[in-house]
């Protein structure tokens, strides 16, 4: 590990709190959420930065009413047609993490379909975290190495990070916006040296402006990785 930022995550919040500051109904909430993010991974896109891992659906959110989560499912379809072009023009590879089960056919079809569009990008790579929980992304690990036949003393750092959903590097830098300060079982494998940074600020209403601010934050912080 080193201090140069490879990978941010962000944990997307504040849709529904948003929506209520402004009198308006919590599918507004969640549209707004979805153009705003459109435009900030347009907006990473055009930085250094690697990897960027978005909490936007935890397995716990089925827990939500019914009629939300029906239309944040139809969301997730419209938003995947809608940016297909664009993350293709601006070089974006996207990918998934999280379980497929209770995702309905329609929403499976859209991420497989921009998976394979994208696949062959080369620039900012972005992992929708979709009907994610970290313990069932360990638990699922831990099944795959068993059903692999891993040897238990074969196993270290680098063989569990390719049994996860992804294979990707440590989380630098997790941004949550909103004002909640926890880390709702997202990533926590790979957050394990993470600098962490929680704004006040709903999710709709989180600006480029206020992302490139954090970035500056990270880089003027120490990070000694267990060092004094």
């Amino acid at each position: 590990m080193d201090g140069v930022l490879k990978h941010v995550g962000i944990i997307v919040d504040g849709n529904g709190r948003w929506a209520k500051s402004q009198g308006k109904s919590r599918s507004e909430g969640h549209l707004a959420g979805s153009n705003n993010l459109e435009k900030l991974i347009i907006h990473i896109s055009n930085t250094d930065l690697k990897y960027l891992s978005l909490y936007v659906f935890s397995n716990e959110n089925f827990k939500r009413d019914i009629k939300e989560v029906s239309y944040l499912m139809n969301l997730f379809v419209k938003m995947f047609k809608h940016v297909s072009k664009k993350y293709k023009d601006y070089n974006i590879k996207i990918i998934f993490s999280g379980r497929r089960d209770k995702l309905p056919i329609n929403v499976l079809k859209e991420m497989d379909k921009l998976t394979r569009e994208t696949k062959d990008n080369t620039g900012l790579v972005v992992n929708f975290c979709l009907n994610y929980s970290s313990h069932l992304e360990i638990i699922d690990a831990i099944k795959k190495i068993q059903k692999d036949n891993l040897k238990i003393e074969e196993l270290n750092e680098d063989i569990m990070n390719k049994y996860l959903y992804q294979d990707l590097p440590p989380i630098d830098l997790l941004i949550r916006t909103s004002g909640e300060q926890r880390l709702s079982n997202f990533m926590l494998w790979q957050l394990y040296y993470a600098e962490l940074f929680f704004t006040k600020t709903y999710f709709p209403d989180f600006t480029e402006k206020e992302y490139d601010s954090i970035i500056e934050d990270f880089y003027k912080r120490n990070r000694r990785f267990g060092g004094v």
